[in-house]
């Protein structure tokens, strides 16, 4: 008895001492996130610096970690303190009093009309085209999720769904984050060359950069009223994350992971729902109502700092937990599929913004 009980307090001393390392990593990708533009300012890097997120910071800092730990043969005694899951579900559901319903009402019927049909669409596309190459029909959900709707979070919910591997959700936490900087400079650019008034343009970067944060930063480059515009279009994407998060629950128990004439409850289903999203909604509803009550915004501002720390710790949890083998398994292809994903959603994005918020005017 006396053994088991030192047995247990190891393992809880090395799980405090796992969740330290976290702490402590994502202290530094604050650090870094806040620092690194400051010593860059000036030189050729600055606008790169300044460009780039807290995710990569925290991912490669756990990737690091990661590295040091498994060198040291420490890594699997403190994986207990990696609580990924945890870090993930708490920051999702504060991301959900980012949203209010209010804002999205002024442009509601383009954004709503470009936010159902481009998520429709490019979720299709991307389920397909993965698919046809033979890819896990887990990780072609992450992927479509990813692509479709809002990144790393889409991808999260996603992966909640469905039952998937972490190191499914890391390797498409990966795609989302190299995709995504890229697309900071290039849309801009692409807006230019291509001549698109202020609202197209708005619409169009907000319904193909997959991260919030790079989203607002093409969209400030183009300017004030494509950054509104932006913001507004993806933020009706990520009030759909919810919905394609029942629907995935619903389609992986009743028809992937269905074996025989094997009939599935309602029961059952809500237990594999992932319940955070019920919180991730009502966050929003919450915080709506918070506001056009004439609430005190610098609380909604704190909230959102606070999502911002959990999202932190879950992103260099999924550094330290992440594995090299399974992803070599992979292979090339989910490469393959995100990348004519985006492709698609470029090409459908720049339509369906043209023609939806075609004379379309903020003011």
């Amino acid at each position: 008895m006396a053994e088991v009980q030192t047995r247990q307090r190891f393992r809880v001393l090395w799980a405090a001492g796992g969740v330290a390392v976290v702490v402590v990593l994502a202290a530094l990708t604050r650090y870094l996130e806040q620092q690194v533009p400051v010593f860059a300012k000036g030189t050729w890097l600055g606008g790169v610096a300044k460009s780039v997120e807290y995710p990569v910071y925290a991912i490669l800092l756990g990737l690091l970690g990661n590295a040091v730990l498994t060198g040291l043969g420490f890594r699997d005694r403190l994986a207990a303190g990696f609580r990924t899951e945890f870090f993930i579900k708490t920051g999702l559901v504060l991301l959900g009093a980012s949203i209010n319903f209010a804002v999205i009402v002024k442009a509601a019927g383009p954004a709503v009309a470009q936010a159902f049909l481009l998520i429709t669409l490019v979720f299709g596309f991307t389920w397909w085209l993965g698919g046809k190459l033979g890819i896990d029909a887990k990780l072609r959900a992450l992927l479509a999720s990813a692509v479709s709707i809002c990144g790393v979070s889409a991808a999260i919910a996603a992966a909640g769904a469905v039952q998937a591997r972490r190191e499914q959700l890391a390797y498409t936490a990966s795609m989302v984050i190299i995709f995504a900087l890229p697309s900071i400079f290039l849309l801009p650019l692409a807006v230019d060359a291509l001549g698109l008034p202020t609202a197209v343009a708005g619409a169009w970067i907000g319904g193909n950069i997959d991260t919030t944060a790079a989203v607002s930063a093409a969209g400030a480059i183009v300017g004030e009223e494509a950054l509104q515009i932006a913001t507004i279009v993806k933020t009706t994407q990520n009030a759909l994350l919810g919905v394609v998060a029942v629907a995935l629950t619903a389609y992986f128990a009743l028809k992937v992971e269905r074996t025989g004439d094997a009939k599935v409850s309602g029961r059952a289903l809500w237990e594999r729902f992932p319940k955070f999203v019920l919180g991730f909604l009502a966050a929003s509803v919450v915080a709506t109502v918070f506001l056009e009550s004439g609430g005190d915004k610098t609380l909604i501002t704190t909230v959102n700092d606070l999502r911002t720390l959990f999202l932190i710790l879950a992103f260099v949890s999924i550094g330290l937990e992440f594995r090299v083998a399974p992803l070599r398994e992979a292979g090339w292809k989910p490469i393959g599929v995100f990348a004519g994903a985006t492709v698609f959603n470029l090409l459908v994005g720049l339509g369906l913004a043209s023609v939806l918020f075609a004379g379309f005017s903020s003011s």
